[in-house]
């Protein structure tokens, strides 16, 4: 009798346990994972309401173009004085096919080279055959290095990308950005930041230690921070920087080609050295993904500079599916975002520790740390 009781209660804790495990195990999942998901199909609505307003105002913008097409008094394409539109962009002049290089100018900005749309291919592909490919045929000095012959490079660019577990995306982003980048004759070479340790991944800190790195081995002027899942479909998308940040990666097909909202700054963006060091780089508290872009939006913007982005198509990428792979929402990044203005010359560049391992391989520089909060100690504000 004592045995069949003592059975009883065995297997009530047992179920009582399991209940408690499956009640606890959905928590989490709706607090680390669900968000994210909600957010994407968020957006994906959006995007519909967005679009079929667009197309209005675009058929709109037709009707008032054809309208007044003979008679507008400012000597723009547009009634209003604009010449460029959110939804209607102008032709630009590309040299001609004909044209002749000269060594000891600055190559041009727009060249015979740079077709426009690119045909994107995500399949699986092994970096042993992409090194062998564009270090035997393209040039590319080991390492990832490459610069132009036929005329001086007008931005010397240092693409830097955060990294942990996508050694399958490497190749993929490899493939379709290198071509690219000889084809617009700026002289570049590759930085992987990649993150080692059980710390959630800080995208932020990764960029900071990848722009130390990279400055201790050339003069760059140009900081292009990518994504490594974000594959551009334009190569008029243009890797140089300006006189302000440039957000790239403007239209993400994950997104419907539209932006989730006006300060989006993620997946793909650039800063001259100068721009950089003025904003004290990116902030470093963001544990988990989401929140350090919005962060960078607001320090561009209290140094007090714009973001300009790509026009009509050229701003287009497609994103390779991976669902952050275990990695969390950051949510204390709403709190941060509150402080942007207080945190921002106290927690970046100037308050960065770290330890690397280099490593260089045949397209890139290797730059393994293994990050904790101890690396980038903030007073209270």
């Amino acid at each position: 009798m004592g045995l069949s009781r003592l059975l009883r209660v065995s297997n009530r804790s047992f179920l009582a346990f399991i209940f408690f495990f499956s009640m606890s195990t959905t928590g989490l999942y709706f607090i680390y994972v669900a968000p994210g998901i909600a957010n994407t199909y968020f957006f994906m609505v959006q995007a519909q309401g967005i679009m079929l307003r667009d197309n209005v105002r675009t058929i709109g913008q037709m009707i008032r173009l054809y309208t007044n097409k003979n008679s507008t008094l400012n000597g723009t394409d547009y009634p209003d004085g604009s010449n460029s539109s959110e939804y209607m962009s102008q032709p630009t002049a590309y040299l001609p096919e004909n044209f002749t290089y000269a060594q000891n100018l600055p190559c041009p900005e727009r060249l015979p080279s740079m077709k426009g749309p690119m045909d994107v291919n995500m399949t699986q592909i092994p970096m042993e055959e992409i090194d062998l490919k564009f270090s035997k045929y393209l040039d590319v000095h080991f390492g990832g290095h490459w610069r132009p012959k036929d005329c001086k490079p007008r931005w010397k660019v240092a693409i830097l990308i955060p990294f942990r577990n996508r050694y399958e995306h490497l190749p993929i982003l490899f493939q379709h950005l290198t071509p690219m980048l000889q084809r617009q004759r700026l002289q570049f070479a590759y930085y992987v930041i990649e993150q080692s340790g059980t710390q959630p991944f800080n995208r932020a800190m990764l960029f900071n230690v990848g722009f130390l790195e990279a400055m201790k081995d050339l003069d760059w002027d140009c900081l292009v921070f990518h994504d490594v899942d974000h594959i551009p479909e334009n190569d008029r998308n243009y890797y140089g920087c300006g006189q302000m940040p440039r957000h790239f990666a403007a239209k993400l097909d994950k997104y419907m080609y539209l932006l989730p909202y006006s300060e989006f700054f993620g997946g793909v963006s650039g800063l001259t050295v100068e721009q950089f060091r003025k904003i004290n780089g990116f902030p470093n508290a963001f544990w988990g993904w989401g929140g350090e872009d919005d962060d960078l939006w607001n320090r561009v913007h209290y140094a007090g500079l714009n973001i300009t982005r790509p026009e009509g198509e050229m701003g287009k990428y497609k994103s390779i599916p991976h669902h952050h792979r275990g990695e969390v929402q950051f949510l204390g990044r709403y709190k941060l975002l509150r402080y942007s203005k207080e945190r921002q010359h106290l927690d970046g560049l100037n308050n960065l520790n770290y330890t690397p391992e280099i490593s260089l391989s045949s397209l890139y520089k290797n730059i393994t740390v293994d990050l904790h909060p101890d690396l980038a100690p903030i007073a209270d504000y």
